[in-house]
């Protein structure tokens, strides 16, 4: 039998060794894992490895859902990450949104490249959101993505990153404390013209 336990919830689970590297959801938290190998038993008996800190962990199942989620799926699409397990994400959205165009007036734009940096208070404080590309959006500066007042630990990094597409592709906005008051202004104005994308952003594996 092969033992393990949830990188997330620290569930325990004990399955046959046939189970080795196939993958499964944890029953108590919904976590993407996949089984261990067998150990060898050929080997000495070793002391059990030290446990990692939560916030390993946390980056660990974060990781797995993100592969999950978003391979395969064009809409949205993990570019590059930095760190092991990562701490930073650029994600691609080939999403219809707006960029500041000549006249003060806004153009189309179908493509945008996001960082995401999950900073040393990650999960206890939100990631550390930016877009790279130019866009036009009421909630969105060069600086920042404002995300929301109400992010809590138990929040997916996954349902974060398809909430940014929702807000790129104006499915998400809000003009009343905006960062960008001209993007508010013309989002008022031109509401009857929103959503810019009105597609279903989210990866059906996040059903």
């Amino acid at each position: 039998m092969i033992d393990f336990s949830c990188v997330q919830c620290d569930q325990l689970f004990s399955v046959p060794e046939a189970y080795a590297g196939r993958t499964a959801r944890c029953k108590r938290c919904g976590t993407a894992l996949q089984v261990p190998a067998a150990k060898s038993t050929a080997r000495a008996p070793q002391q059990p490895a030290a446990k990692l800190p939560m916030r390993t962990r946390r980056l660990m199942a974060d990781a797995q859902q993100m592969r999950s989620a978003f391979d395969g799926f064009d809409a949205i699409t993990i570019t590059a990450t930095d760190g092991e397990p990562p701490e930073k994400y650029q994600i691609r959205y080939r999403v219809r949104g707006l960029e500041p165009g000549p006249d003060d007036k806004p153009r189309s734009r179908d493509e945008h490249i996001v960082e995401i940096q999950l900073t040393r208070d990650y999960p206890r404080l939100a990631p550390k959101c930016r877009v790279i590309t130019p866009i036009f959006h009421p909630n969105i500066d060069p600086a920042t993505i404002c995300i929301g007042d109400h992010w809590t630990a138990g929040e997916r990094l996954v349902d974060l990153v398809t909430r940014i597409g929702e807000m790129i592709a104006y499915q998400a906005y809000n003009i009343k404390s905006p960062l960008d008051g001209e993007a508010a202004m013309w989002a008022d104005l031109n509401a009857n013209n929103l959503p810019t994308d009105p597609r279903n952003l989210r990866p059906h594996q996040l059903d």
